[in-house]
């Protein structure tokens, strides 16, 4: 039987919801944990973040300039309009390509899409403009950053000698090396004019203040858009820096949420990091041989490709993995997902597995371990119904495992028990 798995979250002007596709008889597993990655994502939602972190008793005294780069750009821009209204005097955002909301046009900010990915002439131009709009600020604006994860590919100004082709080919050859984040980011750094703090030096010393929304390990403002409003690289800034929404908050959202309807849930511990499938082994181990119901971990991982890979990412990649691991063992359900709505190069934020996975890819005809092998998730995962689309969510902090002990017979009488067709979480 073919089945797909689904949530809707919403764009960045709208609550997000999420509602799995059930086969006959459905599982109420499923909707369960699409219901609890909900609640991760609605905690670390871009609008709802900067505008708690920009609530004050009055407007700012002087006019509000606004650059927001990143993936969730279009939603932290609309929470910096809710906290100040009319103060924002000109915004520009530099995102992704992904439909924007009416409220973004009739604010009227420029917007500009780079590529992502991989660096193309698109990113060259937004970060032409970036650089050309900090050094036109007015002396009398107070300048806002509004910077999320995706910023090192949608925005770039060359060092001198430094081709697109390079860049290009940095960033390929850090993803057929598994390279973790961090590292990446320092070596796009080190072939940018405005990353690594050189845009912060722009600013010359004047006031200024950048909130981010995190997608890297420990949350460092050099490390996050590959230090794009990092400290001045040279001499002091005076730049006010606040991470506002970090895969911590989402972690801790997903727990709070599954211990208030009653499950066991094992305390998150530090951030993952590392090789798909052996987070696959570990995650597989500690849900098995654990006694909570419920596990859930924030992190990211990375993927070695072959030369020629398939189609997938790396949480579809760990989820495959898993999903071997648990075959045969019916109590047991993995759900891995970007935050950002976005696996890879696909479209679809990863998916949910659970024992029986691996035997509807194999009535498919497809074998999961060379899908594994190929770098190609994606169409197995497609074949057994287990791909999880959410669409643009608003916010970009890595990604969330979450993993369920459960018997499908205990999950009904949960159901049961708050009185609907899914539990409702907080």
């Amino acid at each position: 039987m073919r089945r797909s798995t689904r949530a809707a979250s919403g764009t960045a002007s709208s609550k997000s919801s999420a509602a799995a596709e059930l086969p006959d008889g459905g599982d109420p597993r499923r909707a369960l944990l699409l219901a609890l990655l909900e609640t991760g994502l609605r905690r670390v939602e871009g609008r709802r973040c900067v505008r708690e972190a920009l609530a004050r008793p009055q407007h700012p005294a002087a006019p509000v300039w606004l650059a927001g780069v990143g993936k969730a750009a279009e939603s932290m821009a609309l929470g910096a309009y809710d906290a100040l209204g009319g103060a924002i005097e000109r915004a520009l955002l530099i995102t992704r390509d992904a439909p924007l909301s009416p409220e973004i046009a009739r604010l009227g900010a420029e917007v500009l899409i780079g590529a992502h990915p991989v660096p193309d002439e698109r990113s060259l131009a937004a970060g032409g403009r970036l650089l050309a709009w900090v050094e036109s600020l007015p002396g009398e604006v107070e300048p806002l950053f509004l910077i999320s994860g995706g910023a090192s590919s949608l925005v770039e100004v060359p060092e001198a000698g430094v081709t697109l082709p390079d860049l290009e080919a940095l960033t390929r050859r850090a993803f057929a090396e598994g390279l973790a984040i961090g590292e990446l980011n320092r070596r796009r750094a080190a072939l940018s004019r405005i990353k690594g703090g050189r845009l912060a030096g722009r600013l010359r010393g004047r006031p200024a203040r950048a909130l981010f929304i995190s997608d890297v390990p420990d949350d460092d403002p050099r490390v996050i858009g590959s230090g794009l409003m990092g400290p001045a690289a040279e001499g002091h800034d005076r730049i006010e820096r606040q991470v506002v929404a970090s895969v911590d908050q989402a972690v801790a959202a997903v727990a709070v949420a599954a211990a208030a309807l009653g499950l066991t849930v094992h305390p998150p511990g530090r951030r993952f990091a590392g090789e798909a499938v052996r987070l696959a082994a570990r995650f597989a181990r500690e849900l098995h041989t654990g006694t909570a119901q419920l596990h859930v971990w924030g992190g990211e991982s990375t993927v070695m490709l072959p030369p020629h890979p398939g189609r997938g990412g790396r949480n579809q990649h760990l989820a495959l993995a898993v999903a071997r691991l648990i075959a045969g063992r019916p109590e047991l359900m993995l759900l891995a997902a970007g935050t950002d709505g976005s696996d890879g190069v696909t479209e679809d934020a990863g998916a949910l597995v659970d024992a029986d996975t691996c035997a509807r890819i194999a009535l498919a005809e497809l074998d999961a371990e060379r899908g594994l092998e190929r770098a190609d998730s994606a169409p197995a995962l497609a074949a057994s119904g287990d791909l999880v689309h959410l669409g643009p969510t608003g916010t970009n902090v890595g990604d969330l495992v979450i993993g369920l002990k459960l018997a499908a017979d205990a999950a009904r009488a949960l159901e049961a028990l708050h009185g609907g067709t899914r539990p409702r979480v907080l």
